[in-house]
């Protein structure tokens, strides 16, 4: 089931790594309580600016995480799944992410994380970017972050890897939540840059774009879940 444009190739990409440190960020504000940590488990565009950013959150009430979600206006959450020491939170967000900033500019982020108060975001960044553009605009957006690491790596990082997306086509899902994961994965959807769009892959399921998103965005909650179930 490989991807026909697979994001694996033999150009180098440059990894880039940030350090923020203000609460404005809601990943880094939840890891203000003593002992709590939060770890981005998958990073997922959805269009037209708007990305699905799956956390998990540890040593923090769920009620806590949701509250400071809440305070902002650009943040949809949704508690997924609980487990023995972490919680799983869906948050669908757009501008003012850090995230999504680097999303935006064309790298893939592929590091979010914070503990004590201090959050980590870092991202791949492909040939076709400039890297200095990059971070120079990344550190003009944020004022509260610096520049910790900045590496050549062989290739990027796919989103969702083979081994992950058999184990979930096996899980407890619909007929069609499989077959619109599938095909999305077959089909480049979750390649970066993207080689098909949702629209293009509703037509071919013959449903209107809102119908295959809710098909999709069900089969990744389980799919992420499913991934931490197995850790």
């Amino acid at each position: 089931m490989a991807s026909q444009n697979s994001p694996l190739s033999d150009e180098r990409v440059t990894y880039v790594e940030f350090s923020l440190s203000s609460s404005d960020h809601p990943f880094v504000a939840v890891s203000e309580t003593d002992g709590a940590e939060a770890l981005l488990r998958e990073f997922i565009p959805r269009g037209a600016g708007s990305y699905a950013e799956f956390f998990s959150v540890g040593g923090a009430e769920p009620e806590t995480v949701l509250a400071h979600a809440d305070d902002h206006p650009s943040v949809e959450a949704r508690l997924v799944e609980r487990f023995e020491d972490e919680v799983l939170f869906e948050f669908v967000v757009d501008d003012g992410c850090p995230a999504v900033f680097l999303g935006e500019s064309g790298a893939l982020p592929c590091t979010v994380e914070s503990r004590g108060g201090t959050g980590t975001v870092g991202a791949e960044v492909p040939p076709s970017e400039d890297v200095t553009t990059v971070i120079d605009g990344f550190l003009d957006a944020y004022p509260d972050a610096e520049l910790t690491v900045k590496r050549t790596q062989p290739h990027g990082t796919p989103i969702f890897g083979q081994g992950c997306l058999r184990a979930a086509l096996e899980a407890d899902m619909t007929d069609r939540q499989r077959d619109v994961l599938e095909a999305a994965h077959d089909s480049g959807y979750y390649d970066w840059p993207r080689a098909v769009t949702a629209e293009e892959l509703a037509e071919r399921f013959d449903i209107c774009p809102a119908t295959f998103h809710q098909h999709l965005r069900a089969a990744e909650q389980k799919l992420v879940a499913l991934s931490l179930r197995r850790n």
